[in-house]
Parts: C-alpha cells; sequence; structure tokens
C-alpha cells in the first residue's frame, strides 16, 4: 500500500489535546466554513455509496500502532477513531454527546454515576457489554503504562465501580464530579474488547471501519463495517497515509494520489483558496495561541506587570502576523466558543500609555524580561518577535530566547518567567482542572490560589447547569482580569479536499467527534 511519493517526516503532527507539555498542547477546534458550500458540511446532494478515500496525515514514523490508548498523534487518534469507539465524544462547543453510552445519570450528590450502554457490536460480532468498558477503564488506568488518558480518569474509583448489568455500570467517582461525560469522552478513552491486546495484527473495535492492513509509518487501510451502531460509512474504504511533509501532502492531493490533506499551512490556503482545482476547509478558533506568565516569580508575581502586558499586546497585529492571519483575536480566555465561555467581556485593547504608568506602579520601569520560544510550533518565532517590538513602545526589553524544538514542553514548564504557549481543544473545565488549579500537573503559568480551586470544587458540586456557568464565569472574570495567560489569538485549522470530497464538517474543532470522520463523507 505505501508509495514513496509520501517521504516520511521530521515535524510531528501532535494532537496534543491534554495540555500534557510533553505533548506540545497542539491545537485544533473552530467553527467556520468553506466559503463556498453549505455551512455545516463540505459538500451538497444526496451521499454516495463506495469508493475508497486516501487520507494523508503527518505520521510517527516506524514505532506507530493502533493501540487507541497510546495515540497522540492526529494520525493516531484519525485511525483510532476509524476503529473504535468511546462511551461519548466531543460536539463541536466542546460539551459531551452520547456515542457507546446511551444516557448517564448522576445521584443526588454526584460522586456516583449510573451509565447505560447502546445496544452495538464488536467487528467480530460479539455485544459491547459493561464487562468490555470496565477492562477498557481499568487497562488505561495501569500506573505501569503510559496511556494518554490515565490522568482524565483519575476521579473514578475503578475498584468500586461495577457492572450492574450486562449494559449498565455503576462508575463510583473519589468526589462529586458534575462535568463527568466529559471523562467519557476523554481523549484516548475508546472502549475495546475485554483481553483485547495485540491491536497491529487484527484489532478490532466498535467503531465505523473494520481492520485490512496496516505498515507503520506508511499507510493503514480499513473497511466500512456494514454493524455499526450509527449507521455503516458511505465508503467501501478508508486508507491512511503518511505524509510528514506539509508539501508532500498538498502535492498529493494536486496530483489526485490522496483526497484528504490534514494541515495545511495559511500560505497554501491563500493560495489555492476558491482557484477551483482543491477545495480549502477553515476550522475557526482552532489553535489557542499564547504568551505564558509564571505568576509565583518576579516580574509576573506582580498583578499590575501582568495587566501591562495584556495591555501592550497587538492581538490583531499578532494574528496577522504569526498567522499570517489565518485566525481570530483572543481575549485572555481559553476556548473561543466552547461551552461556558465567558463571551460577555470586554474585547482588551492595546493601551501603551495605560501600561507605562501600571509599570511605573509596580516599580518596574525599563524592565527587561526574556522570552522563551522555539520553532516547535507553526508562529511561535514569529509572534515572539512581534510582541518584543510591540514592548519596546511600552518601554520594555524583551530578549527572545530559542529553545530547543525536542525539549521546548518540558523545559518551559517549570523554568523560566515568559513563553510561548498554545494548546489544543478541550473543554473549558478540563483547561481549568489540567492547568490552572494548585496541583495541576501542566499549570505552566504557576497559578495556585485556594479560593479559586474551591470555586472549581463548586462547580463541580453544582448539579443546575446554569448555577454552573455562573460560577466558572466568576473563575474566569478573574483569569481575565490578573491570570497568566496573554491570550493573544485563536489560528484557524486548515484542510485540503479534492473537490469530489463531501460531507466533510467545516464546524468541527479537531479533536472532536466530527473532525476526521470519514463515516460521514462520500466521494460524489
Amino acid at each position: 500500500m505505501y508509495d514513496n511519493r509520501f517521504p516520511g517526516l521530521h515535524r510531528r503532527g501532535f494532537l496534543a489535546a491534554t495540555g500534557a507539555a510533553s505533548l506540545g498542547a497542539l491545537a485544533l477546534t473552530g467553527c467556520g466554513d468553506s466559503g463556498n458550500e453549505d455551512s455545516d458540511a463540505k459538500g451538497a446532494g444526496r451521499p454516495k455509496r463506495g469508493g475508497r478515500l486516501r487520507a494523508a496525515f503527518a505520521g510517527g514514523g516506524a514505532g506507530e500502532t493502533l493501540d487507541p490508548h497510546l495515540a497522540n498523534l492526529f494520525a493516531d487518534v484519525a485511525r483510532a477513531k476509524a476503529l473504535f469507539d468511546k462511551l461519548a465524544d466531543y460536539g463541536a462547543d466542546l460539551s459531551a454527546e452520547p456515542r457507546l453510552a446511551e444516557k448517564w445519570e448522576a445521584n443526588k450528590a454526584l460522586d456516583r454515576w449510573q451509565v447505560t450502554l447502546r445496544e452495538a457490536t464488536f467487528h467480530d460480532g460479539r455485544p459491547v457489554t459493561a464487562a468490555d468498558v470496565l477492562y477498557s477503564y481499568r487497562r488505561i488506568a495501569d500506573p505501569k503504562q503510559a496511556f494518554r488518558a490515565r490522568a482524565s480518569l483519575e476521579p473514578i474509583d475503578l475498584d468500586a465501580s461495577r457492572a450492574t448489568g450486562e449494559r449498565s455500570i455503576e462508575f463510583v467517582l473519589k468526589r462529586p464530579t458534575a462535568e463527568f461525560p466529559n471523562i467519557l469522552a476523554a481523549f484516548g478513552a475508546y472502549i475495546v474488547p475485554q483481553d483485547a491486546s495485540d491491536f497491529d495484527k487484527k484489532p478490532i473495535g466498535s467503531g465505523p471501519f473494520r481492520f485490512v492492513s496496516f505498515a507503520p509509518g506508511r499507510s493503514a487501510v480499513f473497511r466500512r463495517y456494514d454493524g455499526h451502531w450509527d449507521g455503516a460509512p458511505h465508503l467501501d474504504e478508508v486508507e491512511f497515509v503518511v505524509a510528514n511533509e506539509e508539501s508532500a501532502r498538498v502535492n498529493a492531493l494536486l496530483g489526485g494520489q490522496i483526497e484528504y490533506a490534514h494541515e495545511l499551512n495559511p500560505t497554501t490556503a491563500r493560495a489555492h483558496e476558491g482557484k477551483g482545482q482543491i477545495e480549502i476547509v477553515r476550522l475557526r478558533n482552532s489553535a489557542m495561541q499564547a504568551f505564558c506568565m509564571k505568576t509565583d516569580r518576579a516580574p509576573f508575581d506582580d498583578k499590575r506587570v501582568r495587566e501591562a502586558f495584556f495591555l501592550i499586546a497587538d492581538r490583531r497585529e499578532l494574528v496577522d502576523g504569526a498567522l499570517s492571519g489565518a485566525g481570530v483575536v483572543g481575549n485572555d480566555l481559553f476556548g473561543k466558543g466552547y461551552e461556558y465561555y465567558a463571551g460577555t467581556l470586554p474585547q482588551r485593547e492595546q493601551d501603551l500609555d495605560k501600561a507605562r504608568a501600571l509599570l511605573k506602579q509596580a516599580g518596574a520601569e525599563n524592565l527587561k524580561v526574556t522570552l522563551d520560544t522555539s520553532a516547535v510550533a507553526a508562529g511561535f518565532t514569529e509572534a515572539a518577535s512581534i510582541f518584543r517590538d510591540q514592548a519596546k513602545k511600552a518601554g520594555v526589553t524583551i530578549d527572545v530566547k530559542m529553545g530547543s524544538k525536542d525539549s521546548y514542553w518540558a523545559d518551559i514548564l517549570d523554568n523560566g518567567t515568559l513563553c510561548c504557549y498554545r494548546s489544543g481543544a478541550m473543554p473549558i473545565e478540563a483547561h481549568i482542572s489540567q492547568r490552572l488549579l494548585s496541583d495541576s500537573t501542566t499549570n505552566a503559568t504557576k497559578w495556585k490560589h485556594k479560593d479559586f480551586d474551591a470555586l472549581y470544587q463548586q462547580a463541580q458540586s453544582t448539579r443546575d447547569k446554569t448555577e454552573r456557568a455562573a460560577v466558572y464565569e466568576r473563575m474566569q472574570r478573574r483569569l481575565h482580569a490578573e491570570g497568566g495567560f496573554l491570550i493573544w489569538g485563536f489560528a484557524d485549522w486548515i484542510l485540503g479536499t479534492a473537490r469530489n470530497v463531501k460531507g466533510v464538517e467545516t464546524k468541527a474543532p479537531a479533536n472532536t467527534l466530527d473532525w476526521a470522520r470519514f463515516d460521514k463523507v462520500w466521494l460524489a
């Protein structure tokens, strides 16, 4: 199946939805449309059955695996969601939608949840049962393994949780968790048959496609599973090919060797948009782009200095320069357009006079600070240069320091004072719990406030959704005023497809249910 027109890769396309420092917290989400099709999915007319779609992704070399619990790259996740299902998955606004779980219900204290499975079968005809779910979650939670969903499942007491019927499970939690469905939708929390182990030779899942072949670092071929609970795919087959360089993906698309190219850059998109040869799909509001200020050390332990930096940023200039205009401005809050986002806060604008006054009040005139950056992510080095020039106008000297692409995310977690940062899509609740609580393992801003932690616990103990949203808004108001994330923009995520590819969802952030969802795509 391998074709040497798709050369091997240097730049890894990390999925990075967990925000784990080691994964580089890559990014995606978004709303947008393809510009010349209907507003929800790229396609018109009745779906047509048949054909093989070839999709090119950056890959992970000879060490690639189809073990869904090890999925870290975009390519891994696209393959995993074709073969396997989760109990829930994220909608376009990052709220949890039922998948293998037909319904869920909490007790009054929100620390026990009853989950009922829908009638679904694995590719070998066996029903998906409560025993399979518990096996899958216990496998993910194995402390000897480094499965990506392990941290997400931490709130579940898996020893106490049990099957209450063939298709029903009682999950016992360690503490009240109002957003428990987010755990079911967690990245990497796929359900596999109990005792499944040989994933690379004959993986069996309950997803819309079944296994045909796999050559790590080269290609994978999957065929339609007619017995899928959500309806059989339109396509006969989907083939995932590895093309690590963006130019290789674009050339293969233009040359007709593939029909779907993942992760294109803004320059490519501009060159081909509206020209008719290929379709460009922009998933708006995708990757959160930020500067991260460490709030536990000088100069950013003074909230006046942090506010001054918020006011130094010309966000439009950063989006235009660092993202080549392919994005929207941010307002120092994560998750634009997601469930619970505090969209009513006024948009922060550049105010150099006020920034200078705040720095003077803080005794930080003629401030010098080092900004860590790296070529580890698109736009990082450009953003650092632009912000350095903006800061100069407020009397701040920024020394830009280039870091290693290989160790950048680990290096900036605890070291330095100011760095470039980005993140993929995740619920706002998950962003808070993973990055902003005193005991969060990827707390890059060192934001540690017991009263803020208490508000998070209050939100998780609040059954009424409107009341819960009000607590999240209070937390975001605090972060907007004095947090450590200077979130200047949200980048578009860009895909390219052949003109005959229909049904590509254009309002699905990457990392969500409808992103790279090939069971709903067809060839016209």
